[in-house]
């Protein structure tokens, strides 16, 4: 009985030491290497992660033709990845980033304002990336700060020279990717952003070509350095990571050095990752605003109803329900449909004529009605008014919107 009773006290007391492991993030945004490229070349260290997680083809540049179209050029294609909208929404449209649309927030700004205890950081090889796109500390971008920040090196023409051959970028790419590295063994922030950018820069000069290769394998061995970083705080500390690895634009078809445009290969990118609960998202083309949504997730953090409603990204992690929206008006019949990810419960399918959200003010949803997730449509007679029609689709496991268009 003592014996028993000794064995029970022993396990309540592990059991009340016993802590869930700390979330943390670290999302790797490498410029311009179309999936083919990376496929065709031997990177040890993203095979070794995607292994352990996941590799897919994925997508920039929104719907093609639709009004989420969105360049496929770089700046858009970083606040694709941040913010888990498309360009109709942040406003950004080139890298002079002009008059970006902070009402969307980034995922560094949502993570500090559910849990201000959560720690950000940015590694980056460009300095707009924090003072542009995320717009740290400007008053419309809510005052957000890094609680860490390792960049504007390419404005250090002392420390790196700047050459013809561009190679002073790759050694900027070293730095600040030894700097992540080393930081990540120290502090370990829960919401980290790396930006490399030596591949594109390869890209433009030299096309598809052995320049590039070589670049892309550089680029596997700087972010080996991190994960290593991320292996060792695994292993030493009470801590549970996940990383994602992508790219913000293909290429051109013919030579490889342009971008910008909507050709498969200029939109066709990947997403590498260590996390093993992917679903049918991940594994279907996803695009790259779902990386927003799943750092979010994998966080534990539930943003803000009014963002939420916003979010154009789908966790490809977990649980969801729904996925690819689509709607269209038959004469005065509005049909909606999604494909099934799981069958159980219904859609609450609601309806805004406004956008108000853009210029930082509120939307009102009316439902239109709800259908069972199972059936993959939703069907009722509504009358649109001209302009842009919101819609919004609730169901069990995730939300997602799409637009109705009347000219």
């Amino acid at each position: 009985m003592l014996k028993s009773i000794s064995i029970l006290f022993l396990a309540i007391i592990m059991a009340a030491c016993s802590t869930t492991p700390e979330k943390k993030v670290m999302i790797i945004l490498v410029d311009g290497v179309p999936a083919d490229v990376l496929e065709s070349i031997d990177t040890p260290i993203l095979d070794q992660i995607a292994a352990q997680g996941g590799y897919t083809r994925a997508y920039q540049g929104g719907g093609k033709d639709e009004y989420t179209q969105t360049p496929t050029i770089s700046a858009p294609g970083y606040m694709n990845m941040i913010t888990g909208v498309w360009g109709n929404k942040h406003n950004v449209w080139g890298n002079s980033v002009r008059n970006p649309n902070y009402n969307y927030w980034s995922i560094f700004r949502t993570v500090k304002t559910v849990n201000p205890e959560m720690t950000t950081a940015i590694f980056s090889s460009w300095e707009d990336n924090r003072t542009k796109l995320v717009g740290e500390g400007k008053p419309e971008a809510g005052n957000f700060m890094f609680d860490h920040s390792f960049d504007g090196f390419e404005l250090d023409t002392i420390a790196f020279p700047h050459t013809t051959d561009r190679s002073f970028m790759f050694n900027i790419d070293e730095n600040v990717s030894k700097g992540a590295a080393d930081y990540v063994r120290t502090d370990a922030p829960n919401l980290s952003w790396v930006y490399l950018e030596f591949t594109d820069d390869m890209g433009h000069m030299y096309g598809d070509s052995p320049q590039m290769i070589e670049a892309v394998k550089g680029m596997d061995n700087q972010v080996g350095r991190i994960w290593a970083a991320i292996q060792q705080r695994e292993r030493e500390f009470d801590e549970d990571w996940m990383i994602v690895i992508t790219t913000d634009h293909g290429r051109s078809e013919d030579t490889g050095k342009g971008h910008g445009g909507q050709s498969e290969r200029e939109r066709t990118t990947w997403i590498v990752t260590d996390q093993n609960s992917l679903n049918e998202r991940f594994e279907n083309n996803p695009p790259v605003v779902d990386v927003a949504a799943s750092a979010l997730r994998f966080l534990n953090i539930e943003a803000p109803t009014e963002i939420k409603e916003e979010m154009d990204g789908i966790p490809f992690i977990g649980d969801i329900s729904i996925m690819n929206a689509k709607a269209r008006v038959e004469g005065n019949e509005l049909v909606v449909s999604w494909d099934v990810a799981d069958k159980s419960g219904s859609v609450e399918i609601y309806q805004s004529s406004t956008n108000n959200f853009a210029k930082g003010e509120k939307d009102e949803y009316s439902l239109l009605g709800k259908a069972e997730v199972k059936e993959g449509q939703f069907k009722t007679a509504f009358t649109f008014p001209t302009g842009t029609t919101k819609l919004l689709l609730k169901a069990p496991h995730n939300w997602t919107n799409v637009w109705v268009i009347v000219e």
